[in-house]
């Protein structure tokens, strides 16, 4: 017999609106599953501008508020996923996610990937528990 499972789709006009066929979090129990988030600026819907810390930062303002929205912060988060085109850039993210997390740090894994949705740079998702 299958057990039917609750979710509860967390949306927020503080971070960019899907613009595919995904929700920017969904939560099931106290878990919510946030959506990888891309250096798209909220207001605007467009890359923000800068170098490519400026991006690392963007895309994690962008979780921390669909964090906010879902009725946690950045401290609740377990799980990392940070894909970047270049690995290289692996250096940046560590010290722009120092500015946004303390220890205990998430679980985290970098992949290099071969593209990202709009030709970004660096893209994040991310597991939290409540």
């Amino acid at each position: 017999m299958a057990t039917e499972i609750t979710r509860e789709i967390i949306s927020t006009d503080r971070a960019p609106q899907a613009i595919g066929t995904y929700s920017q979090a969904v939560k099931v129990g106290n878990t919510v599953y946030i959506s990888g988030q891309i250096p798209l600026v909220p207001d605007t819907m467009e890359v923000h501008e800068g170098e490519f810390a400026d991006h690392v930062r963007q895309v994690f303002s962008n979780l921390s508020a669909i964090a906010e929205a879902a009725g946690g912060t950045l401290d609740n988060f377990v799980k990392v996923n940070v894909f970047l085109t270049d690995l290289s850039n692996f250096v940046t993210v560590n010290e722009v996610m120092a500015e946004f997390f303390t220890q205990p740090y998430p679980a985290r894994a970098a992949v290099q990937v071969a593209a990202l949705p709009k030709d970004v740079q660096v893209e994040a998702d991310a597991v939290m528990v409540l």
